[in-house]
């Protein structure tokens, strides 16, 4: 018999390193929860053409590492590669930049790339994302990033660095890239990389060969051609920045391998997980809704990556989340203490209580050995004897202290043990 396996490159997760996961991708959504963002679920696939437009024909997640292909009415689909386009044809088709600005929206959810797998570069990612779209304002570029800092801080983190630069806009971007254009045409470039000189140059500024990193020691940078407008707008996000009590440092040769970033640049680098350093980053986007066929407005957000983050998370000694299954495991010695106790767990579950039960007709030792494994703090059991005297024991796992409750009085009574309301 065949035995099946999950795709190449596609981490999965479960009890009981599933908890670091999900604790991981709360703490960051919780972030822009408290920030007012509102969530918005996206479709999985969209027209393939959403993303050449949004995401940028020339970069490599469009040329390289889409998941692309013909639906059954022969419309070519993306599985998405990454969130911000999809929020934007969200908000234009829905109008919601009708209405209030900005309008503040945060997703979470898997993204796909075919890339070639290593630890934290898969096929299938999972990120957190958030857009504020509508109003060009410096303190909104610093609270978009002063959110992502913050789901960091929340989960423990404290080796990772925010990396921030400006890429100027069209009123300076295009001297800019001519300016590059020039000074690499001067270079000892390969084929591969003298065509990529010729579409974007500012990806090849993003080039990691060390040869080529040497001949771009004194390539002209963005942020020494900056507009008086564009530079007033930088210096304003790092007062707010600093303000926000966030830490960061300048790169002026930070490159995003997206196209539509405009001023605001910046990525959250953790140096312990190797090449692939990057738990998140973004910036703004200012032509991106014209581009995509909405109004002219402007926008802001980042991409975090969840799986990138529980890495760091790990290589920090940091545990998110509560591995434990339950708060309390009922442990039934017979047909009539499992009724007994199937009807206590559905009480104690309407209070709020976690519980599991040892199902199967489990003898007391393979029982209670269920109950460690379930990390649950009480085991909750009953017996005959139990039955007739109408109490249950509940003991306390990790001393082994036990008492007597009462059957009619065992939902407060363990309510009151795990130190809640018994109200």
């Amino acid at each position: 018999m065949s035995v099946f396996t999950a795709p190449k490159g596609i981490p999965e997760y479960f009890p009981p390193n599933s908890a670091a996961f999900l604790a991981v991708r709360e703490k960051l959504v919780g972030a822009a929860r408290r920030a007012g963002y509102g969530y918005v679920e996206l479709p999985i696939f969209e027209d393939t053409t959403l993303f050449a437009r949004g995401v940028g024909e020339s970069t490599d997640v469009v040329t390289k590492e889409m998941y692309t292909f013909a639906d059954r009415g022969g419309r070519s689909v993306t599985l998405r590669p990454e969130g911000t386009a999809g929020v934007m044809r969200a908000v234009i088709e829905h109008g919601l930049d009708r209405g209030q600005l900005p309008v503040k929206l945060y997703y979470a959810g898997p993204f796909f790339r075919y890339e070639r797998p290593q630890a934290g570069r898969y096929r299938q990612l999972q990120q957190v994302g958030v857009e504020a779209i509508g109003v060009d304002d410096p303190a909104l570029d610093a609270e978009v990033i002063a959110i992502a800092d913050t789901g960091f801080r929340d989960l423990g983190l404290s080796g990772y660095r925010l990396e921030i630069t400006s890429l100027g806009d069209a009123s300076c971007r295009p001297q800019y890239r001519a300016e590059l254009q020039d000074f690499l045409r001067k270079l000892p470039l390969d084929d591969e990389t003298r065509q990529r000189a010729e579409i974007n140059p500012l990806r090849v500024l993003d080039d990691k060969r060390p040869d080529v990193r040497e001949l771009l020691a004194d390539a002209p940078l963005m942020v020494d051609h900056l507009s008086p407008e564009c530079r007033e707008h930088y210096e304003q996000v790092k007062g707010h920045l600093t303000d926000l009590g966030v830490k960061f440092v300048e790169n002026p040769r930070m490159v995003r391998g997206l196209d539509y970033y405009t001023k605001t640049t910046f990525e959250f680098v953790h140096d312990g997980l190797g090449a692939q350093s990057g738990i998140g980053g973004g910036g703004r986007y200012d032509g991106l809704m014209a581009e995509l066929g909405g109004q002219p407005l402007s926008g802001v957000g980042f991409g975090l990556g969840v799986d990138r983050t529980l890495l760091a998370c790990e290589v920090e000694g940091v545990t998110p989340g509560d591995t434990a299954r339950c708060d309390v495991f009922c442990v039934p010695l017979g047909d009539a203490a499992k009724a007994r106790l199937v009807a206590l767990a559905g009480q104690l579950r309407a209070r709020g209580v976690r519980v599991d039960l040892a199902y199967g007709g489990k003898g007391l030792k393979g029982a209670m050995k269920a109950a460690d494994r379930s990390g649950a703090r009480f085991a909750l059991v009953v017996g005959e004897r139990d039955l007739a005297e109408g109490n249950a024991q509940l003991k306390e796992l990790s001393t082994g202290e036990q008492r007597a409750l009462p059957l009619d009085g065992a939902v407060t009574g363990v309510l009151r043990a795990l130190g809640g309301s018994d109200t």
